[in-house]
């Protein structure tokens, strides 16, 4: 449970405009589709991803590391990586087991005999939105055990697009058709106050010396 009292005291330190932009910037969040990225060995494209998330309503970055163990790029995150939640985990069988039991479903976004347009898929179901590199693609193990396809019409004689390129693509589609629906896809009450205190805590310089000295003040 969020300690109300200290969120409030946070907040009181922020300017009213800095409050407004949280609340209108949370009315857009969502954790219904979450997207992940598989061993990305060029870290700037997983912040690239990372950067289309935030700003286009994702909550949830999750990122398997299983081969590489790199840094989020901050210079071409500009500052996401303080918005975006980012899950990371050391084998594709933890993240897929962790978001099933999520309930989300498995979409890998790769073509496939049974794949999907992206303007026909079905943005009902909670979906985990896997993306590969452009070379090697998806995994084998994440093609087995995904529960559905999705691929991006193209035209032309190029038959992929980097990551980050797909990745904003499929984003903006999909929150765009899923605000633009009557699914219950925004983040609960509970979601909404762990963000506001977690944000209000990445806004406030020399957070740690206030927060001991709030919790000083004011024992449990």
């Amino acid at each position: 449970m969020i300690d109300i009292d200290y969120l409030n005291f946070l907040e009181n330190i922020l300017t009213d405009n800095r409050k407004e932009k949280f609340l209108k910037v949370l009315e857009n969040r969502t954790n219904h589709f979450t997207i992940v990225v598989e061993d990305i060995f060029q870290m700037h494209n997983t912040s690239a991803v990372m950067r289309s998330c935030e700003v286009f309503g994702i909550q949830e970055l999750n990122v398997i590391e299983q081969r590489y163990g790199k840094s989020i790029d901050k210079e071409i995150a500009m500052g996401a990586q303080k918005w975006v939640d980012i899950n990371t985990f050391d084998s594709i069988t933890n993240c897929v087991d962790t978001l099933k039991s999520k309930g989300y479903q498995i979409i890998a976004t790769t073509p496939h005999s049974t794949d999907c347009l992206m303007d026909d898929f079905d943005i009902s179901k909670p979906s985990a939105l896997f993306f590969g590199t452009e070379r090697d693609g998806l995994s084998e193990e994440i093609l087995k055990r995904a529960d559905g396809f999705l691929k991006i019409p193209m035209v032309g004689f190029t038959e992929s697009l980097n990551i980050s390129v797909s990745a904003a693509i499929i984003i903006q589609n999909l929150t765009n058709r899923l605000r633009n629906s009557n699914i219950d896809w925004h983040l609960s009450e509970e979601e909404i106050l762990v963000k506001r205190l977690a944000w209000a805590k990445n806004s406030i310089k020399d957070i740690k010396r206030i927060e001991e000295r709030y919790f000083e003040e004011n024992p449990k």
